[in-house]
């Protein structure tokens, strides 16, 4: 896994996007920006994790955002998806 605060500090959200889009990657995120990129703007991602779990240790958010993963793979591809305590919405984009 790579953070991108390592690689590209200061960055744009749209060259994050790029960065993941050029990897192949799915990005995983807590920045809500995304969502506009993705819905409003209609920007080509392939695949989104907003993780929305403000009042965990950070120990509890990458279990739950491991176990989301591991669990559901593939079908995360191409997708906006939103995690948040005890749910998981998984979005496909219309085409």
């Amino acid at each position: 896994m790579q953070h991108i605060a390592e690689t590209n500090s200061g960055i744009a959200d749209e060259g994050v996007l790029d960065i993941a889009n050029q990897q192949n990657r799915i990005l995983i995120t807590k920045d809500k920006d995304f969502g506009e990129l993705v819905y409003r703007l209609q920007k080509v991602h392939t695949g989104i994790i907003l993780v929305r779990l403000e009042n965990l240790k950070p120990q509890s958010k990458a279990a739950i955002v491991k176990e989301t993963v591991l669990k559901d793979g593939v079908k995360l591809e191409g997708t906006f998806t939103v995690i948040q305590p005890g749910v998981v919405r998984i979005r496909k984009l219309k085409d």
